[in-house]
């Protein structure tokens, strides 16, 4: 057993326990993919602000945030006192509340894009039902969307993923065209000769929350050639939204989106999503009176937790605080210092690597050496391609063995509340993890 390995098994006694028991109820012993670690998950306790306990006690600088959704921390006390007051009202009420009315107001008071919105119970609903809109708008069948773009677990969207298609019908995954990003002469060309293409969807981050960015002019480049083919131009802001600036990507980058798909932040912690945009194709989900629009054409949306009242508020509350403080620029400063503390160790340690990212994401690539300002110039095959077996994993345990919890072993995701004693505690983990992957020829 290797030491970091030792050190890990040393520290987390009650989750191997636990890990035991949960490898007979689920598989992997997890409920999502990315909670799977060798030789076993851990089991959290508690969080509060940028910090999270497991259950035996350890405390962690926490960068996994909630997958991206906590940028105002774990138990705001906001937050927790809107849901208390809620719950104490009913948690399901099955009608029309103020609460969805006032959450929608927020989200149209920082994306002026949007005109009409549906809410969902996930991102994976919302990317789902944007696409099933813009082939009803469009009368056409076929998404364009980019290789290794996450956009949920939904079937359409799986294509060109780099995780498993199982069970998937291969009709389904031939109605979606998956093309390399970057390369808007593709795009075109593509658009040009099938009449059939009802819709583009993009992760404007790049694939997977930014680990392979993109260059902004192709997104504007998306939103001109979507344009001019009367194409349906998605974008996904599931984890862009409220992140990438008050407004998200489409206001850092001054984008005017058909539609758009959101979650994570959306929800402030709690399960939710939404798709938002024009007001002509929303409507692709009104009655009309006519039974052979309604029983037919009109695309269907029911939804048992639909706009439900405990994620209406803490969500509602979430954007009004967001719309009103520095959060984003706070994390944007934190992940900033981050980046710059990560490359200066990779410099001093002489190991190759690079820390990059968009915003208040955080990217780790080993075995790669670049400026992180020109990663997007990259061959995508390379950026993750050049770590060694192991390295993320090992990277992944010897970070919490230090008391930072990471996303996926080479991702960080900042939140408005990591101080700068947070970011330098970080900083010094950092080094520590890269010196016990050294020992065991990692990196």
């Amino acid at each position: 057993m290797s030491g970091i390995d030792l050190e890990f098994h040393s520290k987390h006694p009650t989750s191997a326990k636990l890990a035991e028991e949960s490898g007979m109820l689920f598989p992997d012993g997890v409920t999502h993919d990315t909670r799977y670690v060798s030789p076993f998950p851990l089991f959290m306790k508690e969080g509060l602000g940028p910090y999270k306990w497991d259950v035996d006690g350890n405390r962690y600088i926490d960068y996994v945030s909630g997958h991206g959704s906590l940028i105002l921390g774990h138990s705001h006390p906001d937050i927790v006192a809107a849901v208390a007051e809620q719950v104490s009202k009913g948690t399901h009420l099955g009608a029309n509340t103020e609460l969805e009315i006032r959450w929608a107001k927020s989200i149209k008071n920082l994306m002026p894009s949007i005109e009409r919105i549906r809410f969902h119970s996930s991102g994976t609903e919302a990317t789902m039902m944007a696409m099933r809109l813009a082939r009803a708008y469009t009368g056409k069948d076929k998404i364009i969307k980019f290789q290794d773009h996450f956009h949920g677990w939904n079937d359409y969207a799986s294509a060109g993923s780099d995780r498993g298609t199982g069970g998937i019908p291969s009709t389904t995954l031939e109605s979606m065209i998956v093309l390399p990003d970057g390369d808007i002469d593709l795009v075109e060309d593509c658009l040009s000769k099938d009449k059939n293409i009802a819709a583009v969807i993009v992760e404007p981050s790049g694939a997977h929350m930014g680990s392979l960015p993109l260059h902004p002019d192709f997104l504007h480049d998306l939103r001109e050639v979507t344009r001019k083919y009367n194409v349906v131009f998605i974008m996904d802001e599931v984890v862009t939204g409220f992140r990438l600036s008050k407004g998200g990507a489409q206001i850092r980058y001054g984008i005017d989106p058909d539609l758009t798909t959101m979650a994570k932040i959306l929800a402030g912690g709690l399960p939710g999503g939404a798709v938002g945009g024009h007001v002509d194709i929303m409507d692709m989900i009104a009655h009309r009176g006519v039974s052979s629009w309604d029983d037919t054409y009109r695309v269907s949306h029911p939804g048992t937790f639909n706009a439900n009242p405990l994620a209406a508020v803490a969500g509602a509350t979430c954007l009004e605080i967001l719309s009103k403080d520095d959060i984003n620029l706070r994390a944007d400063q934190a992940a900033t210092k981050l980046k710059d503390g990560f490359n200066q160790i990779f410099g001093k340690m002489e190991v190759p690597g690079v820390a990059y990212g968009v915003s208040s994401l955080v990217q780790i690539a080993f075995g790669l050496e670049c400026d992180a300002g020109e990663i997007w110039r990259i061959p995508r095959n390379e950026v993750g391609g050049g770590a060694k077996p192991g390295a993320k994993q090992g990277f992944k345990k010897a970070m919490l063995n230090a008391g930072v919890d990471t996303m996926g072993g080479s991702g960080l995701i900042v939140s408005g509340f990591h101080s700068d004693d947070d970011v330098s505690a970080t900083i010094t983990a950092f080094e520590e993890a890269l010196i016990a992957l050294r020992n065991e020829n990692l990196v």
